[in-house]
């Protein structure tokens, strides 16, 4: 297909070619956009002048597709997808998903759980001496020992599993390049072990001097302790300044983390969005509805990479890394400009935004030289004196971009930090977004109101977002704007007990806040919250952590943050009583829910008589069924994972 890479063998034969120097695996579907990880490495290669095919969701219950372009020259580099194939495969109550964004048509079952690991195994299967490089997020935040919350237990670095030679951590461009580079000079994949930003296998008396060593997966597996300190040492050493090369002892074989690499200078950031890239899914899944992750980022610029705001919940710091990096202006506006010529362009970019939006520097001078700082954030509950805040920069790229003739507007949708917003030494940057870049909604993240939940988050104190939040509104007044703020909140997330989500309701209800949007923690690989869950103890502090671990206490939380809706009203009732709050349950303006009078008093009987007795419950006394939803048309949407 024009401008596409080929995806089948008739393809590279229209090519001239009689064999594929690279295959391209990936669990998502063919999407040629710089969005997606494996369009950027695919890219990259042919650019070097190799001859490089995608194979996209490959069917992994036999050899066909995996065969279809013969055995490639130098090998196999596989990337699981986009995100973590078993978050885009479940729910955070471990539900499977009926849809998948990354899939045609958007439905879900193209890809296998644990998609990096099936795919490499059926290639070493077929191909038993081939080189097998692995990339991406999944491979990026699994490559120590790490908690798996699916299985609920502690699995080996992914190296072991998936059989592959080398795994690239972080953006991969440069590993990328070196790897191919020593491939095609005939190198043994098991001898390329000193490229940074890659890990690898090897015995204990290969093992290289000077090295960091963290606690085995045995030991991590069985003593929570060393679990949080291991994951203390990987942060500590994510920088590519002063990190040091990481050991963990897996089984016979130790796998060895080289150094990261340095992130992209801006040229060679300008040179990756200036690949040939179609910007759009391949025309084969036209026919079946095409492909749903596309439509946010086709028309919206990501203008950086890297995150200082390191949210413990958040896998960018592990994997692309702390220190920003930003495009030149003109490779900006250059793309915007692009979109001109495409006729499915109606003159929105619906964003100019990366990682954190509003970050066009590193947080300070220094660590251009010596590093991030290892024992503090830039932001965050304290945010660092050296932190320097300037949006001059983003506000002169906002206003170039809006006056392209042909463009609409420009939108600056989600991702930024309000915390960082709030340091500005003026109000210029705020009062441009306000005027020119909110689309009616701005999406925040004060994600909580307890100052300890937010400070196992890693966030800000709230009362810096009640000050946003007042100034947003006070400015929007002043430029004759109707504009709303939408926040993240999430719940169960460590630290966070049944009180504190009261507390939380409490919040919403005093500032007339209906939240549709709720998001359950989700213990995803690589992160410090993550490590908090499966240990109750904060690896940064090495302080205990309370862990909201029973699914009944998860749906109280998750109920009190909507405690608006009638549905909850019962479970809701039943979190009251059960901490003690009985005084909110009521007509009053204080109260949080109205009271159900059947339903309190079979709530006490069961706990007066258990397990004496048993009592009946009002549903099958003939009063209401628990949960009934009010009469009318009623419609739940289940919330994407963010």
């Amino acid at each position: 297909m024009a401008g596409f890479l080929p995806i089948s063998p008739e393809e590279t034969r229209a090519l001239g070619w009689e064999q594929v120097d690279i295959v391209c695996v990936t669990g998502d579907a063919y999407v040629d956009h710089p969005s997606f990880g494996m369009a950027i490495v695919s890219r990259e290669l042919e650019a070097l002048g190799y001859k490089v095919a995608v194979l996209a969701q490959p069917d992994w219950k036999s050899d066909r597709d995996f065969t279809k372009f013969g055995r490639p020259r130098l090998g196999f580099f596989v990337n699981g997808g986009n995100i973590d194939s078993m978050v885009n495969n479940y729910t955070a109550a471990k539900r499977k998903r009926h849809d998948d964004s990354y899939s045609p048509g958007n439905v879900a079952g193209r890809r296998p759980d644990r998609s990096l690991i099936t795919y490499c195994n059926k290639i070493r299967e077929i191909y038993p001496d081939i080189p097998i490089v692995i990339g991406g997020l999944e491979a990026s935040l699994r490559r120590f020992a790490h908690y798996d919350y699916w299985d609920d237990a502690v699995r080996p670095s992914i190296l072991i599993d998936s059989k592959a030679d080398l795994l690239i951590y972080g953006m991969g461009e440069k590993q990328t390049a070196e790897i191919a580079r020593r491939l095609a000079l005939g190198e043994d994949p098991k001898a390329i072990r000193d490229i940074r930003g890659t890990c690898y296998l090897c015995q204990q008396f290969e093992l290289p001097q000077d090295a960091v060593t963290c606690a085995s997966f045995h030991r991590v597996s069985v003593d929570k302790e060393a679990h949080a300190r291991a994951c203390r040492q990987q942060l500590d050493e994510h920088d590519h300044v002063y990190g040091k090369t990481v050991v963990q002892k897996q089984d016979e074989r130790y796998l060895v983390q080289n150094p990261p690499m340095e992130p992209l200078n801006q040229e060679e950031l300008d040179q990756v969005f200036d690949l040939p890239f179609q910007r759009m899914y391949h025309p084969i899944y036209e026919a079946q509805g095409g492909v749903k992750a596309i439509e946010e980022v086709e028309f919206s610029i990501m203008h950086n990479r890297g995150c200082f705001g390191h949210c413990n919940f958040c896998s960018i710091a592990f994997h692309q890394g702390r220190q920003v990096t930003c495009r030149s202006e003109e490779s900006i506006l250059k793309e915007a400009k692009s979109f001109l010529s495409n006729p499915r362009f109606k003159g929105y970019i619906h964003d100019v935004g990366g990682p954190t939006a509003n970050f066009r520097r590193p947080s300070c001078d220094k660590q251009l030289k010596y590093g991030l700082c290892k024992n503090r954030k830039c932001l965050g509950t304290n945010p660092c004196p050296n932190l320097i805040v300037d949006h001059t920069e983003y506000i002169d790229l906002l206003q170039k971009l809006r006056k392209i003739k042909g463009v609409k507007k420009v939108f600056v949708r989600s991702g930024l930090r309000f915390d960082y917003i709030m340091k500005d030494k003026n109000d210029d940057f705020m009062r441009e977004l306000i005027e020119h870049h909110i689309s009616g909604q701005l999406k925040v993240a004060p994600e909580h109101c307890s100052n300890n939940v937010l400070e196992m988050m890693g966030k800000p104190p709230i009362q810096v977002y009640e000050r946003f939040v007042k100034k947003f509104y006070k400015i929007t007044q002043e430029v004759g704007k109707e504009q709303y703020l939408v926040p993240y909140l999430m719940s169960s997330h460590p630290g966070s007990t049944v009180k504190d989500a009261l507390e939380l309701a409490l919040f919403l209800k005093k500032n007339n806040m209906r939240p549709e949007q709720v998001q359950d923690f989700y213990p995803t690989p690589g992160t410090v919250s993550t490590c908090m869950f499966f240990t109750g103890i904060n690896p940064l502090t090495m302080e205990p952590v309370y862990v909201p671990r029973t699914m009944e206490e998860k749906r109280f939380q998750r109920a009190l943050l909507q405690y608006y809706k009638p549905e909850n009203r019962r479970i809701i009732i039943e979190a009251l009583i059960k901490i003690g709050r009985e005084d909110l349950i009521g007509t009053g303006k204080d109260c949080l829910v109205p009271p159900d009078r059947e339903y309190i008093a079979y709530r006490r009987a069961k706990s007066e008589t258990a397990p004496r007795t048993r009592a009946v419950s009002p549903s099958k006394a003939g009063g209401k069924r628990a949960g009934k939803k009010p009469a009318g048309k009623h419609t739940s949407k289940r919330v994407k994972d963010r």
